[in-house]
C-alpha cells in the first residue's frame, strides 16, 4: 500500500512539473517575458509580486485573464500593458499562463 501511495505522489508532482512547464513554454512563446521576469521587475510586474498581489482573490484568474486580453495600465505603474489578442495567445493557452502566474510562491 505505501508503494501504491509512493507511486501516486510522483505520478502527481510529475504531472504538476510538467503543466509548469507547459506554461512556462506558453509564456514564452507569447513573449510575455519581453516585460515579465518570474522574480524582478522589467517594464511590468515579477510574477511572484502578481501573485502574491492576487492571492486568495476568487476572482483573480477571470481579472488578470481579461487584463492580459485587452491590456491596461494603472496597477503597477504608467506604462501600459498591450493588449494579447486570441490570434496571438489562445483561451486555453491563456487560461493556463494566468494560472500558472497564480501558483507562484
Amino acid at each position: 500500500m505505501k508503494s501504491f501511495h509512493l507511486f501516486l505522489a510522483l505520478g502527481l508532482a510529475t504531472a504538476v512539473a510538467g503543466q509548469a512547464s507547459a506554461s512556462e513554454a506558453i509564456i514564452k512563446k507569447a513573449r510575455c517575458v519581453a516585460c515579465h521576469a518570474v522574480d524582478k521587475k522589467l517594464v511590468g510586474p515579477a510574477y511572484r509580486d502578481v501573485a502574491t498581489k492576487y492571492r486568495g482573490d476568487p476572482d483573480a484568474l477571470a481579472h488578470l485573464s481579461a487584463k492580459v486580453r485587452n491590456g491596461g495600465s494603472g496597477v503597477w505603474g504608467d506604462i501600459p500593458m498591450i493588449p494579447h489578442p486570441a490570434d496571438k495567445i489562445s483561451d486555453e493557452d491563456l487560461k493556463s499562463a494566468v494560472q500558472w502566474v497564480l501558483s507562484l510562491q
